[in-house]
């Protein structure tokens, strides 16, 4: 296979022009304009941060990706599927006044948000998967799929369970309705060492399901009846204590993320864009966000986001980490087990090479890329 083109440009600028007219002019290197918008609707998939968060992408530059669809001619919109876990984004209406509350609105962004999959989160449609291995039919929001193109904006970050949440993580588990998240996680159920769990009650705070209880000990247990597997109380423990039963749960996700991203994709005109910046170690659905792990590195755009994905991995990969951070503060433990390998020095509990690996296996994209520096 032959190699896919990503474009960068970092975050330097002169006197007088913003991020955001930068931000367009990498789109329009990358060959966005070569996408025929005239009267299409064009859904911009991205991730409108939890409550308390602040890691996640600030709309201006949202607005400058929904004025660009808008001047080729397209009608954009935001949009983004409700969660699994309980939180500020479970339903339509609390999605809503989050995304308000964290600036998305139509005056800062140019444009609507939608919902993708209903007030409940059950307005899907079940889409074949392409070459699936793991997901023969994958269930989506049914905006997401009603719109006649797609943009994916993505903060490329770190992750609990998938080592980085980039363009693949933002499409496949993001563009799932419940249902679909649900399918994705349901690999594995996470147990608690007795030996190691100290009591904090972080992992019962990051729970998605109300799962964790406590017994007499003070000890942490998870029921494995209410667990959803969704894996946060893995990256929440600080003591290594909870780990999956299933060594592959992880990895398998990975795939089944990258089959989701595929159901979503095929088919239809794709552009995708990752900003890697405000690098937290953890999802942007956390409530919280920690000190960023990496430094502000650039923005990327590509019609390949197997390739866009993969540049990301290696410029934050080839990056020096932040040392006030989780990351620099286990890479400065003397008794640290060094990966050698960002994300896994972060969180050592993650799996990501297998999701590139399965979406290059499917046809998605290619990991071969050729990267162009837009000035």
């Amino acid at each position: 296979m032959k190699k896919s083109d990503v474009f960068f440009t970092d975050f330097r600028t002169r006197i007088g022009v913003s991020q955001c007219a930068k931000l367009q002019k990498l789109c329009r290197a990358a060959g966005i304009a070569g996408i025929d918008f005239q009267d299409k609707f064009t859904a911009i998939k991205m991730h409108f941060g939890e409550l308390g968060n602040c890691a996640y992408l600030r709309p201006n530059y949202v607005k400058a990706v929904a004025d660009l669809v808008r001047e080729l001619g397209g009608v954009p919109f935001l949009t983004d599927c409700n969660t699994l876990y309980p939180g500020s984004r479970k339903n339509a209406v609390d999605h809503l006044t989050c995304a308000e509350v964290n600036g998305f609105n139509t005056v800062t962004t140019g444009c609507h948000v939608i919902i993708a999959d209903g007030l409940r989160g059950t307005d899907d449609v079940e889409v074949p998967v392409v070459n699936g291995e793991y997901c023969t039919t994958a269930l989506i929001g049914r905006a997401l799929m009603d719109a006649d193109i797609l943009i994916s904006l993505s903060h490329f970050k770190g992750h609990e369970a998938t080592g980085f949440g980039g363009a693949l993580k933002n499409i496949g588990m993001g563009g799932g309705s419940r249902a679909g998240k649900m399918q994705q996680h349901n690999e594995g159920t996470p147990i608690v060492e007795k030996d190691l769990c100290r009591g904090c009650r972080r992992c019962a705070k990051e729970c998605g399901s109300d799962a964790i209880r406590y017994g007499e000990d003070g000890k942490a247990f998870i029921d494995p009846e209410i667990c959803r597997g969704c894996g946060r109380c893995i990256g929440a423990c600080a003591f290594d204590a909870i780990h999956n039963i299933n060594d592959s749960a992880n990895e398998l996700l990975c795939c089944k993320i990258a089959e989701y991203t595929q159901a979503v994709c095929f088919g239809r005109p794709c552009f995708h864009i990752s900003l890697i910046m405000d690098v937290s170690p953890n999802c942007d659905c956390h409530d919280e966000n920690d000190a960023p792990i990496l430094p502000n590195i650039g923005m990327l755009a590509s019609f390949d986001p197997v390739a866009l994905d993969q540049a990301c991995v290696d410029l934050c990969q080839q990056a020096v980490p932040v040392r006030n951070s989780q990351l620099g503060d286990h890479l400065a433990d003397p008794n640290w087990h060094h990966h050698h390998d960002h994300f896994l020095d972060s969180n050592p509990n993650v799996r990501w090479k297998e999701t590139l690996a399965h979406a290059e296996k499917i046809g998605l994209g290619t990991r071969n890329y050729e990267l162009h520096v837009v000035r």
